[in-house]
């Protein structure tokens, strides 16, 4: 037996001890693979549910639903609010602990309906960045069914693709906030102008795409290094910056170091007084 195939049965077999459970499901390839394994170890005992906010960029609600459906999972969608919590809006590096603290809250009023337990899509390597999210997480006593099973991201891929998931091999999609400089307020304007100019950006043809917004409307763009020679092409460069400009950005700027995850997380000094 493979140590993959050990994983997974591993993972089956712990999902299926649960007896009911709430996938906290964001159509990515981690929660994905544990909604389809929830599936296949709980069937109708499972549910992947969605948080819809404006910090969700447009149609991964509608790509989230439709693999949910192409698993068999019950998929539900939930609005959250997190726009109204102040610790969330003012954007410190803990944000994403508010983030979610409000899902779990939601989530945990529908687990004590259900008497169901709630599961996330953490996987191993997650514990290596700066991730105050994992701290509300272990607060509400979410469990993690890809740490406790020793997943890594190479493994959620590698298994995502014998299972034949179609989000296997999508690039990560964190949440639009996460695009946002820490102390610039979160706003759903600020929201929809990044949603926009990564969507202009992707319609060009750049893949994995991150338009990070500075103080003063100010765009950083990253994308891949084999991209950055063609989106400075003189006219290229004053496509997207007429665009920009129409989304309410005054500096658009083009990150010579390409495309990574997390950056603004450079600024974040590990094990701050955030308790992470």
């Amino acid at each position: 037996m493979s140590v993959l195939v050990a994983k997974a049965d591993r993972l089956l077999h712990l999902l299926a001890s649960l007896n009911r459970c709430l996938v906290a499901y964001s159509g990515g390839v981690d929660s994905m693979l544990v909604a389809a394994a929830a599936q296949r170890a709980l069937g109708s005992r499972a549910t992947a549910v969605m948080a819809i906010s404006p910090s969700l960029a447009q149609g991964e609600r509608e790509a989230a639903a439709a693999a949910a459906e192409q698993i068999g999972i019950r998929f539900e969608a939930i609005e959250t609010d997190e726009l109204s919590r102040a610790d969330y809006a003012r954007n410190a590096a803990d944000r994403c602990y508010y983030c979610k603290s409000t899902l779990y809250e939601r989530l945990a009023i529908l687990a004590e309906q259900q008497q169901a337990v709630i599961v996330n899509g953490a996987n191993v390597d997650d514990q290596g960045d700066y991730r105050p999210g994992m701290h509300a997480a272990v607060e509400r006593q979410v469990r993690s069914p890809l740490i406790e099973c020793d997943f890594r991201k190479s493994d959620v891929r590698d298994l995502a693709r014998s299972w034949g998931l179609p989000a296997w091999d999508k690039p990560a999609m964190p949440c639009l906030a996460s695009r946002i400089a820490y102390g610039e307020e979160v706003s759903a304007d600020r929201l929809k102008m990044i949603d926009l100019a990564e969507r202009f950006l992707r319609g060009l043809g750049c893949e994995s795409v991150r338009v990070r917004y500075h103080r003063g409307d100010m765009a950083r763009i990253e994308v891949d290094a084999e991209n950055l020679a063609r989106l400075a092409e003189p006219a290229i460069r004053t496509a997207i910056s007429a665009a920009f400009r129409s989304y309410g950005f005054q500096f658009i700027s083009l990150d010579l170091e390409g495309f990574r995850s997390g950056s603004l997380n450079a600024l974040v000094s590990i094990g701050s007084s955030t308790g992470e």
